[in-house]
């Protein structure tokens, strides 16, 4: 038990690390929540700093989450503290729990009061390690929804929701056979879910028309 909470807690640390935070002190000397839209995720950053800026944050806030699956995760070894129900191995369970408390750690991040992003990113790093076929259709999803509307929340929630969707189009029309299916699906719509009830705020904004749209313009 003491090994797994140890993980849990490690990965949850990466990934409450709020790169959003440091790269926009370092830079600018500024808190990122406190301009543009307030949130502390790569999105904002572009918004207020630009590209170059903001996808350092992007690709650092998706190393969280590939890391916590990938290095943290490995720390286990032996049996878990508890029975083992699902149709995962024991290494691929407690990869899936180190993702999630990284995603936890970034959206409430100890280091900055509890405010963090949106765990876009940071699951972006998780899921791909887990389920990339499906992580790969959501990021094309996720650039042609921004390109073509402009907002960054829209194609984030679209994504989002496109994950469980592709699992369900691959297991159940092309019958590829995706080993833990009945496992996997729960899992990744919890983590959609989560995604999305961390944009709740942006889907009022979007139906009411007040929803910031991303320029492409350089900063200056």
């Amino acid at each position: 038990m003491f090994l797994l909470a140890t993980i849990i807690i490690l990965s949850y640390l990466v990934g409450s690390i709020p790169t959003s935070i440091i790269i926009t002190k370092i830079a600018k000397g500024i808190d990122i929540r406190e301009h543009g839209s307030g949130n502390a995720g790569g999105t904002n950053v572009i918004r207020v700093l630009g590209w170059k800026q903001g996808l350092l944050v992007i690709i650092l806030d998706a190393l969280k989450g590939a890391f916590a699956v990938v290095v943290i995760a490995r720390l286990h070894y032996g049996g878990l503290p508890f029975q083992n129900v699902s149709p995962f191995d024991d290494f691929t369970l407690v990869q899936i729990i180190a993702g999630i408390s990284a995603v936890v750690g970034h959206i409430w991040t100890v280091f900055a009061g509890f405010r963090g992003g949106k765990g876009i990113a940071t699951a972006l790093g998780m899921l791909i390690m887990i389920v990339t076929v499906d992580m790969l259709v959501a990021v094309g999803i996720f650039v042609l929804v921004v390109m073509i509307s402009r907002y960054v929340s829209l194609g984030s929630i679209l994504a989002a929701a496109s994950v469980p969707l592709t699992l369900i189009f691959r297991e159940n029309i092309l019958h590829d056979n995706i080993q833990s299916y009945n496992t996997l699906l729960p899992f990744v719509v919890a983590v959609s879910l989560l995604v999305i009830f961390t944009h709740r705020k942006n889907v009022i904004r979007l139906l009411n028309g007040t929803e910031n749209k991303l320029s492409f313009k350089k900063k200056k």
